[in-house]
């Protein structure tokens, strides 16, 4: 099949074949994916004029972890005295207090594998948290951290999950999945739990109604077709995701940054492309027909290539990022207030819209009675 009836497949939301998503990968000039991903965008959206962001917090939990992951500075081993931290209940406070008075609705809570936080601390977390703050929704951990506090607490990863939600989880990010191959987490990630067990979490945590998205990191080790891979499992396993359950909501990918890292003193540096970003992002539209929200990952790749990405087929700039830590300590240096991210997207062309974890429309700017 052609390249151009392959375009013709994929924006008519029909699923490729594994051969047609890599020949649309590596064949079609990018200025024709990105031309075929924006119709999709345009005509699969409520308002192909409206692009959404959001407003949250990443608050990191702890920064012990025993993953050992190459591609992370942020991370410290359990016997780190000087640096190791676990978030404090003040901390969690001031930091939550401040998130509301800036119009933020949400922590994206994340932190590492850390050996001796099981099912009981993320319980009584998430409910003091609550208690504390009643409105605020908890973005939470991801599939690594599932399944490692499920591991060391004796609990499968469903009743694990069954359990944060009964305290106070409202939806699971992508994290940790980097990209779903199997030799490529052994290369990067030797210790994180592996490839199947990442999937079949999200799976679970569909079939519970939990409301997720989909990451993807490349520009490291993997070659493009597992990039493709990566795309036609996620693609896969939203399929099977139950009738009425919202599954995926988004897909995310950004590009390794490499600055300080283990990656890095091995000989794998960044090398970014912004064509090669656009061609991932348009591809990401076409091939993940099932999935309806595409961000443009801002701070990984800097405001004029995430607004050349909402024409080419990403329609949410995603969050401002009051705090973040684990990417910017590897060199992601970008930076966008409320007013920044609303005005980067009029320049692109678009009205900005500030939308929740559920790409639920909130009245900007809002009242106190919101905050």
């Amino acid at each position: 099949m052609t390249t151009d009836r392959i375009l013709d497949k994929a924006v008519r939301r029909e699923p490729l074949t594994r051969d047609e998503a890599y020949a649309l990968y590596e064949c079609t000039p990018v200025q024709e994916l990105a031309a075929a991903a924006d119709a999709v965008r345009r005509a699969t959206v409520a308002d192909p004029t409206v692009v959404t962001w959001q407003i949250d917090r990443n608050v990191n939990i702890t920064n012990v972890c025993i993953s050992g992951c190459k591609f992370c500075n942020f991370h410290c081993k359990p016997h780190d005295t000087q640096r190791a931290f676990v978030t404090s209940r003040e901390e969690y406070r001031e930091k939550i207090a401040q998130t509301l008075a800036l119009g933020g609705d949400q922590l994206l809570l994340q932190g590492g594998l850390h050996p001796q936080l099981g099912i009981d601390f993320y319980e009584e977390l998430f409910r003091d948290l609550k208690r504390m703050f009643p409105r605020i929704r908890l973005h939470a951990l991801g599939a690594p951290e599932v399944a490692h506090i499920a591991r060391i607490s004796g609990l499968t990863t469903l009743e694990t999950l069954r359990r944060l939600m009964a305290a106070g989880l409202d939806s699971l990010p992508g994290a940790g999945a980097e990209i779903l191959d199997p030799d490529v987490r052994r290369a990067i990630s030797p210790a994180k739990p592996s490839v199947a067990s990442w999937l079949a979490v999200m799976h679970e945590a569909h079939t519970l109604g939990l409301a997720t998205s989909a990451t993807m990191m490349y520009g490291h080790v993997e070659q493009p077709r597992q990039r493709v891979d990566h795309l036609l499992a996620i693609r896969d396993l939203q399929a099977r995701c139950p009738e009425g359950k919202p599954g995926f909501l988004a897909f995310i990918p950004w590009i390794f940054r490499s600055t300080g890292t283990r990656l890095e003193a091995e000989g794998t540096s960044t090398d970014f492309s912004p064509l090669e970003y656009i061609r991932i992002i348009a591809s990401s539209r076409l091939i993940l027909n099932n999935i309806p929200n595409i961000q443009a990952s801002w701070l990984t790749v800097g405001r004029q290539t995430a607004q050349a990405a909402l024409h080419s087929g990403a329609n949410d700039m995603g969050s401002i990022m009051i705090e973040e830590h684990v990417v910017s300590s590897a060199g992601a240096d970008n930076r966008f207030d409320a007013e920044g991210i609303q005005q980067a997207i009029r320049e692109a062309g678009f009205t900005p819209r500030l939308r929740n974890q559920l790409y639920e429309l909130r009245p900007w700017p809002l009242d106190d009675t919101l905050r």
